[in-house]
């Protein structure tokens, strides 16, 4: 199997990086090929409803026609047997890097017919969200929708999708530094010792899995 994870994260060492580490090496586990990619050294744009993947007969007829830096990512993704997309959520959505890429590589697969892709394959997707909230607020603000609706994205390639949350991250290395009230450095660093961990094993678990999801 290859294993593509994609960091959505600005960030290339915080939480969501280090939990798709954690997941690559659960698919390592089961004897799978990874690797990561962090969208943030990359400079591309999201879909720009050019329609090149959907004329028929046209050159990039089921492919994205855009040439940038995601373009080598998006080919690299097609011949992936799963992706780890990882992304913190920020204002009520994936990461504008992550949406960028999402909307290139689900796009170009989508057809509008009934079997809604134009994708032969399978590949598998996993996501992990990454947020600041805790998990009680989750449904207060929506969130769960959101996470169904890119299971939704992934049934155009095909495979099995499953998502996996850390909630409640610590998100500053010293918290007196930043005007952020609403947030107890205490309580955030007692969620990242006894929580966090608990968040890597179930990104490696994710990971491992994938091998039986097939």
């Amino acid at each position: 199997m290859k294993v593509l994870a994609i960091n959505g994260s600005p960030r290339k060492t915080k939480n969501t990086a280090v939990l798709l580490g954690h997941a690559l090496k659960g698919a390592e586990s089961v004897g799978a090929e990874t690797e990561m990619i962090h969208l943030i050294d990359y400079n591309f744009k999201g879909c720009n409803s050019c329609f090149a993947c959907k004329l028929k007969d046209g050159p990039f007829y089921g492919k994205c026609a855009l040439k940038d830096d995601l373009t080598p990512i998006l080919e690299k993704s097609m011949k992936s047997d799963a992706i780890i997309i990882g992304s913190p959520i920020y204002f009520a959505d994936v990461t504008s890097l992550t949406r960028a890429y999402m909307e290139r590589l689900f796009f170009m697969n989508l057809f509008y017919g009934d079997t809604r892709t134009v994708f032969k394959g399978r590949i598998d997707i996993r996501y992990i969200y990454t947020m600041g909230i805790p998990k009680e607020q989750i449904d207060d603000f929506g969130y769960r929708h959101l996470f169904q609706t890119h299971q939704m994205f992934s049934n155009i390639l095909n495979g099995y999708s499953e998502y996996m949350i850390s909630a409640d991250t610590y998100q500053f290395e010293d918290y007196s530094k930043y005007d952020a009230p609403m947030f107890n450095e205490e309580y955030k660093a007692e969620v990242r010792r006894l929580q966090f961990p608990r968040d890597c094993k179930q990104a490696y678990e994710l990971g491992s899995f994938l091998k039986n999801a097939r």
